[in-house]
């Protein structure tokens, strides 16, 4: 649970940073340009109300500073210059009062600057914590002046001087709506945050619940979430996590059940003939069977260890396979010899057929030779006596297969899909064995990269092993072939 609310501290917290950081750069982007740009626009007007004026040299230097201030709706300091004791200027006229002018206008920078270089001056200056924006103009021979020549002693210098309150205050009012604007949107993105975080984190513990009951053993209940989002994707991951458990536990259980059951079958066969030969006077006839028959229940449990303990290496990946080339003409050669007796017990007609062309294959002598034995018993022991059962090698598609046909009635569709099935078997007279062989044969094949696939219908039913080709038989049939 701390986890949780963690992770919707985090959200809430990560969405409220989104929030100041596109406010603080929204502030960038519009308060100081927009401060910027009213402060010079205002300089501009200014400036521009400064050139549209003249001054007048038979006026007193007091009336013409009222004239001007009134014609350019301006404060005007009109300023002499002096080279001896500082200030270096001294105001002779000023539109805003008749009484002394502040020290600060003495000492403006602007008009100093245009005194030094006899040429309009302009700009921004802050004094007693208010910002103004400034003109200053050479007075020269009654004219304003731009001649590039310092103002010398006695000469004037013409200082427009209009307060930025206004236009700073407007800028002060969007500066103030846009922090209102970001602390109003900073809670929004909180209360937000908070509530998407916390349906995520409610779907994030409905996650743990299933992921704590699959834990548990509990593969029933299915995994839920209709999101299409991430989170959605990890529940749909769970889902398919859930089923695949659940169909292994449902395969282990029924390999542990059938494993169980074939054992069980032989070691009760033995323990009732074992009986029977403790407590009976029998004749040396049916002692004989009865050891025959005993001998056929431990040979069937012998064949069932072997083929656990493949099917156990196999699911452990330990089982290792050769890769060496094998021939399959004389793999099809000892199959017939060894199923010979059993198919003529049987009443089967059992041969080998061989192809000249018939190539060698490239994997395990052993293992090819375990998964002929299971094709070849499959047939005998479930078409009826009569059937003609043939073993061939042959060559197909650049690759060497090995082959295993009868003639009997075939397998049902609903059958062949299923016997490559761990412990599948056919109901029915003639099913017989532990049902592992065929899957084992599969996986077999598939460790040495082959096939095996089935085809069946009334008349014929094919077993084929496909292999690949070793390079050395191509390269004789090439040379053959040439």
């Amino acid at each position: 649970m701390i986890a949780v609310r963690s992770l919707r501290a985090r959200l809430s917290l990560a969405l409220a940073g989104v929030v100041v950081v596109a406010l603080v750069i929204l502030y960038a982007i519009v308060v100081p340009p927009l401060e910027r740009n009213l402060v010079n626009a205002r300089v501009d007007q200014l400036d521009s109300a400064s050139r549209r004026v003249q001054a007048n040299p038979a006026q007193p230097d007091q009336p013409e500073a009222e004239r001007l201030g009134q014609r350019v709706d301006a404060r005007v300091v009109i300023l002499r210059r002096d080279l001896g004791e500082p200030p270096p200027m001294t105001a002779v006229g000023d539109s805003r009062t008749h009484g002394a002018t502040e020290t600060a206008i003495l000492n403006d920078p602007i008009a100093a600057r245009a005194a030094r270089t006899g040429t309009r001056q302009r700009g921004t200056v802050s004094r007693g914590g208010d910002q103004y924006a400034e003109v200053a103009v050479p007075l020269r021979t009654g004219r304003l002046a731009e001649m590039a020549v310092p103002v010398r002693e006695g000469e004037r210098v013409v200082l427009f001087v209009t307060p930025l309150e206004d236009t700073l205050a407007n800028v002060r009012s969007v500066q103030r709506r846009v922090l209102a604007a970001g602390a109003v949107a900073l809670v929004v993105a909180l209360v937000l945050g908070s509530a998407a975080a916390s349906v995520f984190a409610r779907r994030l513990r409905r996650l743990e619940r299933a992921a704590d009951r699959i834990a548990g053993g509990d593969l029933d209940q299915p995994v839920v979430d209709t999101g299409g989002d991430e989170v959605g994707q990890l529940a749909s991951a769970f889902e398919h996590m859930r089923r695949r458990l659940a169909q292994l536990d449902h395969a282990r259980r029924e390999f542990v059940a059938n494993a169980s059951h074939e054992l069980r079958t032989p070691i009760f066969s033995l323990a009732g003939f074992l009986e029977l030969l403790s407590s009976e006077e029998l004749d040396e006839e049916t002692r004989a069977e009865f050891l025959g028959s005993m001998q056929e229940q431990v040979e069937r449990l012998t064949r069932l260890a072997v083929e656990l303990l493949d099917l156990s290496r196999l699911d452990a990946g330990q089982l290792r396979v050769e890769r060496e080339e094998v021939d399959l003409a004389a793999t099809a050669e000892v199959l017939a010899d060894e199923f010979r007796a059993l198919a003529r017990a049987s009443g089967h007609e059992l041969e080998a057929v061989v192809d000249a062309d018939a190539p060698d294959a490239v994997g395990d002598g052993q293992r090819v030779l375990q998964i002929g034995r299971a094709l070849v018993e499959n047939a005998l022991r479930h078409t009826p006596p009569g059937t003609h059962v043939r073993v061939r090698a042959e060559p197909g598609d650049g690759r060497a297969r090995l082959v295993v046909e009868d003639d009997g009635p075939g397998i049902a569709a609903e059958h062949a899909e299923h016997v490559f099935e761990r412990f599948y078997r056919v109901e029915g007279p003639r099913a017989s064995g532990s049902g592992l062989g065929l899957a084992i044969a599969r996986e077999l094949t598939t460790l040495m990269d082959g096939r095996l696939e089935l085809r069946s219908r009334p008349g014929r039913t094919t077993f084929t092993l496909t292999l690949p080709a070793a390079a050395r038989a191509e390269r004789r049939r090439a040379v053959a072939a040439g």
